[in-house]
């Protein structure tokens, strides 16, 4: 069996964990950091580049992820992010400021790259001295991640594609979130069970945290397995105490079934956009509709194809507002993954992590029990 973790060359810290999981029982928790548990050598990578307890993050979700929730993830042990959304500079540092007077633990900030308010978003969080930042969106340049990087921070980036998660090594980053087509908001064209496959199992000089789909610690504990730094959850998060997110907002995601989140489609080539991976809802026919009034106009061109791009990138923007702030959950945006439909319940977000760490802590177990029988 140990034969099957040599294969993966490039993972040769997955190997490493193979006599840990091998060891012998330990009556010690996974809840105390260096306990002696199964759980812990999986964490350490993780552990490491976000300084926390547990290396799970929480998506940065806009309209969702504020200073309250970042916190409380913090508290409980996880790694939290604003997300900086095209909100102006001012009310990126107010969250930042209010963040650092709620907890000391650590956390990063989402900036989105095509925002209009991007590089005003940037120049604040380089000033500011903030350790982690997340560039999202389009691909940043390698002159921001340098700025970032020469401030202090350490660097994480979307990797949606094979290509794109090489030309993010090159370009220097600390790190990468490789994210499947599951997940919940704007997202990549390939499913995360083909990504771990092109990278997780051939990339290891970053660290990589897994996303898309996930929001069990059973599924935790085998991406930490194959070797993933730890995971990033977002649709998981919506439905804890702490989320400001409208009760409507939470109720859909409560009753909503994984198929029920399903990807935009893009209906010509000459108005590219990136699929949104929302709850079908009234909602989802206007973005057709829009997309059908847009490409009337550049027919006769009323606008330019960057013009109605931006009126895209506008309609989401507003729609996640009315669903999230406030509670329109028929006509707005119902941004989820499909891992909606693993989760039924609102809770603390203290207890969706202590789950989440013990639920990956007993799987590890029963996989050392069936490992055991073939060694």
């Amino acid at each position: 069996m140990k034969a099957y973790f040599s294969r993966f060359g490039a993972l040769n810290h997955v190997e490493l964990h193979w006599k840990v999981l091998m060891s012998p029982p330990t009556n010690k928790s996974p809840l105390e950091p260096n306990g002696g548990s199964l759980l812990d050598p999986f964490l350490q990578r993780g552990r490491e580049i976000l300084e926390c307890r547990y290396p799970i993050i929480a998506g940065a979700m806009t309209w969702i992820s504020d200073h309250k929730l970042v916190a409380a993830i913090g508290e409980a042990g996880g790694f939290g992010q604003l997300a900086g959304g095209n909100a102006p500079a001012e009310i990126v540092r107010d969250e930042i400021l209010a963040t650092r007077a709620a907890t000391s633990k650590p956390f990063g900030v989402n900036l989105i790259t095509i925002a209009p308010n991007f590089k005003s978003q940037l120049d604040l969080v380089c000033e500011m001295d903030c350790r982690w930042i997340t560039f999202a969106g389009a691909t940043p340049s390698r002159s921001d991640i340098a700025r970032a990087k020469d401030s202090g921070a350490r660097v994480f980036c979307f990797a949606p594609t094979e290509s794109l998660a090489l030309k993010l090594v090159d370009l220097g980053v600390d790190g990468l979130v490789l994210e499947g087509s599951e997940a919940g908001g704007h997202i990549g064209p390939v499913a995360l069970n083909v990504l771990l496959q092109q990278i997780l199992f051939t990339v290891d000089s970053v660290p990589i945290f897994v996303a898309g789909g996930i929001a069990t610690g059973r599924m935790m504990a085998h991406l930490l397995m194959m070797g993933a730094a730890g995971i990033q959850m977002g649709t998981r998060f919506v439905l804890s105490d702490e989320c400001k997110a409208h009760p409507r907002f939470k109720e859909s995601f409560k009753k909503a079934r994984a198929r029920d989140a399903v990807a935009t489609p893009q209906f010509d080539s000459r108005l590219p956009v990136v699929p949104v991976r929302a709850l079908r809802n009234k909602g989802t026919l206007e973005f057709g509709k829009l997309q059908f009034e847009l490409l009337h106009k550049l027919d006769n061109k009323i606008i330019d194809r960057a013009t109605a791009q931006m009126e895209v990138e506008k309609f989401w923007v507003g729609a996640l507002r009315s669903a999230v702030v406030d509670g329109n959950v028929r006509k707005g945006s119902l941004m989820a993954g499909q891992s909606v439909g693993l989760v039924n319940e609102i809770k603390p977000i203290a207890e969706i992590i202590h789950e989440l760490v013990t639920d990956a802590e007993a799987t590890l177990k029963v996989l050392r029990e069936r490992l055991n029988i073939g060694a």
